[in-house]
């Protein structure tokens, strides 16, 4: 899956799904997907990336407490 960095606007490759996915983790492991060459795997926070057509990550990706507030 492909994620936008905000402040440069380059795609990042997410290599663990399961940990952008996990509300109790703050940052993901990708590589930014610039260039020709391969880029060297780097951790994200997640409040830097959001969906290649500038929507943010979905509150139950980044708030481990997203259904306290939902009654």
């Amino acid at each position: 899956m492909y994620l936008r960095h905000k402040a440069s606007g380059d795609l990042v490759e997410v290599l663990d799904l399961a940990a952008a996915m996990d509300p109790c983790r703050t940052e993901v492991k990708g590589r930014f997907h610039a260039g020709e060459e391969l880029q060297e795997p780097a951790t994200f926070a997640k409040q830097d990336l959001e969906f290649p057509s500038g929507e943010p990550l979905p509150r139950c990706w980044v708030d481990a407490d997203y259904r306290a507030g939902v009654r």
